[in-house]
This record gives structure tokens, C-alpha cells and sequence, in this order.
């Protein structure tokens, strides 16, 4: 990334400067951070190094502190681990080497660190940073550094971000490289699913997870498992006859393989380990079926980054960075993370205490301790997954009928919906119905009850297996609705689509008391790539077009890098600019244009000279994401056109448009999650709602973390309705971050 700068000599009043490293194990999105980090601080008018080789790096100083540039990082974001390597150091635990590290950093006038890793390395740097003072002293008193230097370094300011794959910090929603340890997983059950259902075979799959259960939880709901073992909740005693009657259970419903997920900190409720191997063996010898086991290890840490994994580290790196930039020399150093997808700042300290707090628990057995440690979300999704994996119980007392229907345009993830649906559903003693067809599919009458059985498979199945349409009832046709409704015995929705659904389902309400069959309890749930729906930041289905806008990007960028090529990317959206906004940070564009901030002619005129220039310097790729209704006369081909015209030559100008395979696919791992816990919230909410005689209509929202239901006729003050977005959306809060780093100062 560049070459060792001149040492600070005491005779010049050098710029801020400050250093990035990445320690402990590694973690996709780490590079995200890195590059974040390097370039916000150059903007913001810093010296940036670069140390290799984590905390060793510090220690070992020379060629493995060096100066990093705009352009060296220019092309790291889809790349797995971390270019400038990681590597747990004795040197950097013992007082010498911390010297030695202090000696390194001032003789290159650095006093400002960006940590990137575990809790080790975090808590290894604060340490450093408590000590630091002495050290300068020592090595000033060594003639190692000259007074005035420790004079100007007087206090080392540190920020942490936190690069883990078990997301087991306190602080943060989400760990850098979580999200992507989370898609190798469920891409590997996929694939054992389907060998084991052409067997009737068991499969046993141990990942990662020593004390945190995140990755075996989240991937045994977004992989459809039988049954999971976690760290911070052991079964209760007496587990094994349960575990093997649930899969028993499941072969009688019609399933053809089973998969126990089991974290590789498992333990029973005495503190003895669970091992994949003693499952696998319980399993042979209980079930009599061919079983085998799975041990992912580290292809759990590989591979390219998922979007995730690239705009939540990007949004910590930038703020980590101004963090040591604007830092106080008394400031407390804090933990960056990420909160409901905005940054957030945790003491570090307090942070690390929290987390090493959660294994002493599991140690102590105080298993309720380390379930609420790890906050109500998680809980959540241990009874959520309880219960859309057993077989529906047959002592539970009958509820009510429960019909799902989608509409709208295909989002992935609605068939994950409907399968948490159905099968929590069940779970509560419900008759589930499948609405065939969308809302003509009611009128007509396509309406079948759904079964456990029915819905095995569909967790990662992309498309919409009972169908949806875009074509919404009108007035004229709400009194078949109504009869449809009442003649299938229905007593409650749940209408799972995009705008189109909500729009709809908004009108039926305006003359909901003018026909019978309207009188019930009716929620939406929201499934859209285009992210415009109000109470939801996230909607299911965003995070897997987000995925296939990155992935195309990237093979994109690999063929384009052998000629000197711009292309104009366009994404779908409709008039909301989200998956054009995020692809571009996910895959950093140089330019994104915007519906919400329109398309004019003078920035046009702006960013042609400034592509020009740039390819005249050298540069080889210049890469800009246009939103499919950004502007009606500035259209893609047009800016393609005056890009290739201004060019003279220099170089090449390509439009890609994306299509519908960004609607293709199956749901990633997030929108299986988040569409489970969703779904499984939208039954509970309705079978409330019939417990109380009540009959409001709502729309599920998740604000704050919790999820909650807001008045459908409130849309209109949350929807910019010509425009079909939110009001103030918040992701147009990150826009300066893009522009941040996306634009390389000038000299």
C-alpha cells in the first residue's frame, strides 16, 4: 500500500496521522474497513498507515508500517480476509514488545490506532493505550525518541471495530463477517439437504461458535434444520428422546432428510460438551439411519464478502476513523458498531467486560443470564425456531382459520414467509389456508388448506410458490372479495407482497364497513426489492437483490479491468434509490444517480470532467449505478452516450442493465431469517387480535429492534404516495459517506 514514510525527527509539525490494523482471526468485510478507514482519513486531511501483520506488525515495525494512498485500496472490497493480514503476537503481550510498538508509531509520528478484530485484540490495544505514557518515558529515557516527540504524542487514541464471524460482541447488532460466515453456512446445508432427501439421510453440520450461538441458530432457521445446539441454551435434560421423537417426527410429515446444526461450544445442561460426533452416534443408534457429520471449519471465514458485508463495514470504517481523527486525547476509546443500521458507539472497555461476561455465565450454568446477555431478539428466535420446526403438535386446542395471500411483484423470501406462517401457525393450533393466485386467485376460489408437509422445502426456495399478481381488486370487485372471504370460513389474513398489496389491502379498509367478509383481523407483511414500504427499513427480499446487484458488479469489474472501460450499471427500484444507493457503497461506484435526488444537466457536466481527467491519470474502471427511474430524459443510454462522446477515445463506455435476475434467486440468508421472524409475528398478532374479538388492520414494523404493528390506515402519512417510498428515507443519511469516499481529494 505504499512505502515506510520519514521518520517524525522533531524538527516539522507533521500532520495527523494515524494507523489501521486488522488482528486475531480474520473475517470477510475486514478489507471494507480498511478502505473505509484509509480514505476518510485522507479526506479529512490525515496521514494514513497501513500495519501488516496485525499487532506483530507493531512490534516488528520497518516495512510492515506503511503509508497507505487513496489508490491502494481501490480495489479490495470483494476480496475474503484482509490484504494487510492478521497475526496473534506473544511479542505484542509482553511489556517489551508494547515498547518497542510505541517506538515504531511515534518515530513515524503516528498516535491515532483503528483496531480491527476480536475482544483479545481490542482489550491487547487498550491496554497499549493505558501504558502509553510510561512507555514514551522508558523510551525516551533510552535515547530511543527525543522528548520533544513523546511531547507532541503525548496519548494514544484508539477506535475498535469489531471483525468476528461468531458476532459475539456486546455492542453491535452485527459483527464484521458474520453476515458472510452466515451465507457459507446455509449454502453448505443447502447443498447437504439435497444429497441427504435423495438418500432419506441425517446429517449432522458443527460450525462455528465456542460461547455464541448466532451462526448455528440463524443458519438452522434460514437452512430449514430439524433441531439445533447452542452454547447459551442446552436442551433440557432428557434432549436426546426429544431430539430423535422431533425427527421422527418429521420423516412421518413427509420429510425425506433431517439436519441437526449443532454450535461447536454445544453443551448439555450439566456443562458436558455435545459433540457432532456423539450426536451423529445418539442418531445411528436411536433412529437406525444412515448418518453422517460435517465440520465446516474454516470455509466459514472464506470467500468473497456478501453486500452486507461490505456497506455495514464500510458505514464503521468511515465513522472509526473520524472517531481517531476529531479523538480528544482524554477521550474514552470507543467500540464502533452497528445499531438498526445506523453507527454506534459503545465504551470499549464496557463493550469487551459485556462479552467475556456472557462465557463466564455459560460457565457458572447461569444459562438464563447469558440468553438475556445476548438481548431479546435472540431469545426470540430460539422460540420462533422452536416453534416452525416441530411437526404441529396434537394436544394443542383448535384455533382459528388463517388465510395467506400474496401480491405485488415476486420478492425473494415469500416463501420463506409462508412456511414460518404456516408452520407457527400450526404450532398454535391454527388451520393454515394458501391463497392460490393473489387476490383474483381468492375470488375464484383457490383456496386449500396447508399442511406441515406441504410447506417442506420452500425455507430457500426463491419465486412464490402459491403465486402473486400485481393486479389488485377494484371497488367493483370487493363484494366477491367479502363472499370469498366468508365463504372459506376465513377469520383472519395475512397478506404478504410489496406496495401493490399494501395499497390494496389500504383500500379494501376505506369501505371495510360496507361488506361482511371484511369484519376480521387482517395484517401485511412487507416483500418488496425495492425497499419503499414504511415501518421497515429492510424488506424482505432487499438483501438477496442486493446480493445479485453485487455479484454481477463483480464479474462485471473483473472483465472490464483488461481495457480502459466506463459502464453505466442500471438497477431496478422504481422510484425508491435504495438497492442503487447501497449497491454503489456495496461496490464502490464513483458515481450513483438518484430518483430522490434527480439527475441534472450541470452535475453531468461535472462528473464527465471529472472521468476524463481521471482516465488521463491512469485510471482504468470508472463504475456508475443509475436507479431504473432516476430520470426520464437522462436515461442509461443516454448517459452512455455523452460518456462515450466526451470521451475522444480514451475509453470505452457500456450500459448494463440488471433486470429481473435481481428478483431471481433464492432469499439469502438475512431475508430467510428476517421473514421468518416476521412471519412468525404476524400469527401471533393475528391470533391475538382473535382472542380479543378485535379486527384492526395493520402492517408489521420493526422499530428500535422490536417489532411491532401500525395502523394500515396510517399509510398515507408515512408513503410519499405518488412515488410509492417513505417519507424520509434513512438511508439518504449515508449519502455523505459515499461521497466521501468515493471522491478522491485534491492536492
Amino acid at each position: 500500500m505504499g512505502s515506510a514514510a520519514p521518520a517524525d525527527n522533531g524538527t516539522v509539525s507533521p500532520r495527523t496521522a494515524i494507523a489501521v490494523l486488522t488482528s486475531g482471526g480474520d473475517a470477510q468485510g475486514m478489507n471494507a474497513v480498511v478502505r473505509a478507514v484509509v480514505r476518510t482519513a485522507i479526506g479529512a486531511g490525515a496521514d494514513v498507515y497501513a500495519v501488516y501483520e496485525g499487532l506483530q506488525g507493531l512490534v516488528d515495525g520497518g516495512d510492515r508500517i506503511k503509508k497507505a494512498d487513496w489508490g491502494s485500496v481501490g480495489s479490495i472490497l470483494h476480496r475474503g480476509g484482509t490484504v494487510i493480514g492478521t497475526a496473534r503476537s506473544a511479542d505484542f503481550r509482553r511489556h517489551d514488545g508494547r515498547l518497542r510498538a510505541a517506538r515504531n508509531l511515534v518515530q513515524l509520528g503516528i498516535d491515532r490506532i483503528v483496531v480491527i478484530g476480536g475482544d483479545g485484540s481490542l482489550s491487547g490495544a487498550d491496554l497499549f493505550r493505558s501504558e502509553w505514557t510510561g512507555l514514551l518515558t522508558e523510551l525516551v529515557e533510552q535515547g530511543e525518541i527525543s522528548a520533544e516527540q513523546a511531547e507532541r504524542h503525548t496519548h494514544l487514541m484508539i477506535a475498535g471495530v469489531v471483525g468476528s464471524i461468531d458476532n459475539d460482541m456486546v455492542g453491535t447488532d452485527m459483527t464484521v463477517g458474520a453476515d458472510t460466515a452466515l451465507h457459507r453456512i446455509v449454502e453448505a446445508i443447502d447443498a447437504l439437504a439435497s444429497t441427504a432427501a435423495s438418500h432419506q439421510r441425517s446429517f449432522v453440520v458443527e460450525v462455528m461458535g465456542r460461547h455464541c450461538g448466532y451462526l448455528a441458530l440463524m443458519s438452522a432457521i434460514a437452512g430449514g434444520a430439524d433441531y439445533v445446539l447452542i452454547p447459551e441454551n442446552p436442551p433440557a435434560d432428557g434432549w436426546e428422546d426429544d431430539m430423535c421423537a422431533r425427527l421422527r417426527a418429521g420423516r412421518s410429515a413427509g420429510r425425506r432428510d433431517s439436519i441437526v446444526v449443532v454450535a461447536e461450544g454445544a453443551r448439555d445442561r450439566s456443562g458436558q460438551p455435545i459433540t457432532s460426533q456423539g450426536v451423529r452416534d445418539l442418531l445411528e443408534a436411536r433412529l437406525g439411519e444412515d448418518t453422517r457429520v460435517t465440520i465446516l471449519g474454516h470455509v466459514q471465514r472464506g470467500g468473497t464478502p456478501s453486500a452486507f458485508d461490505r456497506w455495514m463495514p464500510t458505514l464503521v470504517g468511515h465513522a472509526a476513523a473520524m472517531e481517531v481523527v476529531d479523538a480528544r486525547p482524554d477521550a474514552e476509546p470507543q467500540l464502533i458498531g452497528i445499531h438498526n443500521n445506523r453507527v454506534h458507539r459503545t465504551p470499549l472497555m464496557e463493550a469487551v467486560e459485556r462479552t467475556r461476561e456472557i462465557p463466564r455465565l455459560i460457565d457458572t450454568g447461569d444459562y438464563e443470564g447469558a440468553m438475556a446477555a445476548r438481548g431479546s431478539s435472540f431469545t426470540e428466535m430460539v422460540r420462533v425456531f422452536q416453534g416452525i420446526a416441530q411437526v404441529a403438535p396434537t394436544d394443542v386446542p383448535p384455533g382459528s382459520r388463517i388465510a395467506i395471500l400474496h401480491a405485488g411483484g415476486l420478492a425473494p423470501g415469500m416463501n420463506t414467509a409462508v412456511r414460518a406462517a404456516v408452520r407457527f401457525g400450526l404450532s398454535r393450533g391454527h388451520t393454515m389456508l394458501g391463497v392460490q393466485g393473489s387476490f383474483q386467485g381468492l375470488i375464484d376460489g383457490h383456496v386449500s388448506e396447508l399442511t406441515w408437509g406441504d410447506v417442506e422445502g420452500w425455507v430457500g426456495v426463491g419465486g412464490a410458490e402459491l403465486g402473486t399478481s400485481r393486479a389488485v381488486p377494484s371497488v367493483e370487485q370487493y363484494y366477491a372479495v367479502s363472499r370469498a372471504l366468508e365463504n372459506h370460513g376465513i377469520e383472519a389474513l395475512l397478506v404478504i407482497g410489496g406496495h401493490s398489496a399494501y395499497e390494496a389491502t389500504y383500500r379494501m379498509l376505506q369501505e371495510r364497513d360496507r361488506y361482511p367478509g371484511f369484519q376480521i383481523p387482517v395484517i401485511c407483511l412487507p416483500t418488496t426489492i425495492d425497499n419503499n414500504l414504511p415501518g421497515s427499513e429492510m424488506t424482505i427480499g432487499t438483501d438477496t437483490a442486493l446480493g445479485e446487484i453485487v455479484s454481477a458488479v463483480d464479474r462485471l469489474k473483473q472483465s472490464a479491468m483488461a481495457s480502459r472501460r466506463c459502464f453505466v450499471v442500471e438497477v431496478m427500484g422504481r422510484y425508491c434509490g435504495y438497492l442503487a444507493f447501497m449497491g454503489a457503497m456495496s461496490v464502490g461506484a464513483e458515481r450513483v444517480y438518484l430518483h430522490e435526488n434527480g439527475v441534472h444537466l450541470a452535475d453531468l457536466t461535472t462528473d464527465v470532467a471529472e472521468m476524463v481527467a481521471s482516465f488521463a491519470a491512469g485510471r482504468r474502471f470508472h463504475l456508475a449505478i443509475r436507479n431504473e427511474a432516476a430520470s426520464v430524459g437522462y436515461s442509461t443510454e443516454f448517459l452512455c452516450q455523452l460518456f462515450a462522446e466526451e470521451s475522444g477515445g480514451a475509453f470505452d463506455v457500456r450500459p448494463m442493465v440488471l433486470g429481473h435476475l435481481q428478483q431471481g434467486g433464492n432469499p439469502s440468508p438475512y431475508d430467510r431469517v428476517h421473514a421468518t421472524r416476521l412471519a412468525a409475528y404476524c400469527v401471533d398478532w393475528l391470533s391475538g387480535q382473535i382472542v380479543a374479538d378485535k379486527r384492526e388492520w395493520g402492517f408489521v414494523a420493526l422499530t428500535d429492534g422490536v417489532l411491532s404493528t401500525v395502523p394500515l390506515k396510517t399509510m398515507p402519512d408515512l408513503v410519499d404516495m405518488e412515488f410509492r417510498r417513505p417519507i424520509d428515507p434513512w438511508w439518504l443519511e449515508l449519502q455523505p459517506i459515499m461521497d466521501a469516499l468515493a471522491t478522491e481529494p485534491a492536492e
